[in-house]
This record gives C-alpha cells, sequence and structure tokens, in this order.
C-alpha cells in the first residue's frame, strides 16, 4: 500500500522540522562533547538574519549573480556535453582523436582551473562561468557516452532498413533512447556546477552568494555565513528538482516503475502467474488445462526467441 502525497509531503516536512529543532535544541544549550555546538548560531538567529538579508537590495543582486553564472556555465555544458559523448561513441576517429585530451583533463578538479580561468579570460565574470561549464561537462559527457554505447543495435539497423539516414538515426533512435543517461549526467552537473561556481565566486567573484558569504565569514558574521549556505542548498535543490522534472517530461513515455513494498512471498518478490495458471483462471474449466498449458508453453518459447533476437 502506497503512501498518499499528501502523507509523503508532510512526513518531509516532519523531517526538515526535526532537523531544524535538533539543530535549535544543540546551539541554544551550548552543547559541546566532541562537536562544538557552542560555537554556531542558532536556527533563530540565523533565520532573523536571513530576513533582514532578504529586505536588502544585496541579497537580490547575489542571488541573480549566482543564477546567471549558474545556467548560461550549465547550458553551455549541456550543449557540448552531449554533442561530444554522442560524438566519441558514434566516431572511432573522434574517440582517438578526442579521448586522450578528455581523460587527461577530466580527473583535473575544476576549481582548480581559477588560475587559468583568470589568465585566460579578461574579465572575472567569462572565467567563473568556464568553470562552472567545466564542471558540468564532464559528467554529461561521460553519461552520454555510456548511454549511447547501451543502446542496442537492432533499433538503428531497423531504422537503416526502413530507408532512413544518419539524422534520422540520430533524431530517432540515438538521442531518445540515450535521453535517461543524459539527465542522469545533468543531475549530477548541476550539483557539482553549484559546489564549483560557489568556490569561484569565494576567490575571484565580485557580488553572487558564493562572494557575500566568503565577506560574511571575513568579518565574523556567522549567521550571515549561515544564510549564505542556506541560500545554497535552496538554489541548488531548486535547481536540481527542475533538471529532474524536464527529464521526466521529456521521457514520459518510458515504463515506470513504483514500489511495491516486500512480504508476498519468502523472498520477497512479487509472485506472477504462469500464463497456464492465468488462462485456468479465466476459463474455470479443468478440461481446458492442457490446452493452456501448452500456449503458455509456445508463449514462453516465442518470448525467448523475441529476448534472442534483441
Amino acid at each position: 500500500m502506497t503512501r498518499r502525497p499528501l502523507a509523503r509531503y508532510a512526513l518531509r516536512a516532519a523531517s526538515l522540522a526535526t532537523a531544524l529543532g535538533l539543530w535549535q535544541l544543540l546551539t541554544s544549550l551550548d552543547v559541546d562533547l566532541w562537536l562544538r555546538f557552542s560555537q554556531f548560531p542558532t536556527a533563530t538567529d540565523v533565520a532573523r538574519a536571513f530576513a533582514d538579508r532578504v529586505s536588502g537590495a544585496d541579497y537580490w543582486t547575489d542571488l541573480t549573480d549566482s543564477l546567471t553564472r549558474i545556467l548560461t556555465g550549465f547550458a553551455l555544458a549541456a550543449v557540448l556535453g552531449v554533442a561530444t559523448g554522442v560524438l566519441v561513441a558514434r566516431s572511432r576517429l573522434a574517440e582517438d582523436l578526442l579521448g586522450p585530451v578528455l581523460e587527461v583533463v577530466r580527473p583535473i578538479p575544476a576549481i582548480a582551473l581559477v588560475p587559468v580561468a583568470i589568465l585566460l579570460f579578461p574579465s572575472n565574470e567569462q572565467g567563473i562561468v568556464f568553470i562552472t561549464c567545466t564542471a558540468a561537462f564532464f559528467p554529461v559527457l561521460v553519461s552520454t557516452r555510456h548511454a549511447v554505447r547501451a543502446l542496442t543495435p537492432v533499433w538503428e539497423e531497423a531504422v537503416r532498413t526502413l530507408g532512413g539516414g544518419r539524422l534520422r538515426i540520430l533524431g530517432s533512435v540515438v538521442l531518445p533512447g540515450a535521453l535517461p543517461g543524459i539527465f542522469g549526467g545533468l543531475s549530477v552537473g548541476i550539483g557539482v556546477s553549484w559546489i564549483c561556481v560557489i568556490s569561484a565566486e569565494m576567490i575571484s567573484g565580485q557580488y553572487g552568494v558564493g562572494y557575500r558569504t566568503w565577506q560574511d565569514y571575513t568579518v565574523v558574521n556567522y549567521p550571515g555565513v549561515f544564510v549564505g549556505m542556506v541560500t545554497i542548498g535552496l538554489l541548488g535543490w531548486v535547481t536540481s528538482t527542475a533538471v529532474e522534472l524536464l527529464g521526466r517530461r521529456l521521457t514520459s513515455w518510458l515504463p515506470r516503475t513504483s514500489y511495491v513494498p516486500a512480504g508476498r512471498g519468502r523472498t520477497g518478490v512479487p509472485r506472477v502467474a504462469a500464463p497456464a495458471a492465468v488462462a485456468m483462471k479465466a476459463d474455470g474449466n479443468p478440461e481446458n488445462q492442457p490446452e493452456a498449458q501448452h500456449q503458455g508453453h509456445d508463449e514462453s518459447e516465442q518470448g525467448a526467441r523475441d529476448e534472442h533476437l534483441v
């Protein structure tokens, strides 16, 4: 029995309220066991600082700058990552030319490219977008490459049999078939992008949530630091949810699996009735049992042949 949406939302709200209550309790009592919660601001202090910050213009300027940087860099990474991933997966020449360079650059953390961005680009704004794009590029590239290579060749051969060319195969088989893997990489990429854009703003940015958070830390304004952290968390949650919802919308044609509690058998796996049993139950006549068993055997053999062909 699945929970209703209202009950699930209530459970999530209760989880968040419990975490906030635990934070308020540990910090208000100045608990110092091994972790020093006495150094932390209380949840109410952060809430008051958040209300004061929201009422000012600087907060919204920082929010707009960070969102502009993250969306620009992530959009570039999505386009370049998908295009490069498909190209490397579909072309041996492209894999030989681009593969070694990409594999050497991929392990380098994007935040380590801050000096390169400062030297390469004429403005800090362009450098931050470059770092954000680089952070999201490789997760999208790798997921796209694996998703394209995992496609069964039967679909492509079917399109070719019907007279379809490369563009037809790309638009009808490759991209739709790889969409689940692509959006998996996009979900990872948007999270990594937020990590790197905040770090880049702390190092070389002017304005932005990361820049403001670092400024609060330098002046020992710890409630302001937590305001920045909460803002970053909310922005990351909103953008990740947007990517996930877009992925669900574009892959709505895929079959969906739902959670089913265990307990239908000893192994917890739902029991599936055999075709013969289903036929007997529908017919209700024991005399038709051999015919139903024979029909179920034929269907199983046909399914095995189809699976072998795929």
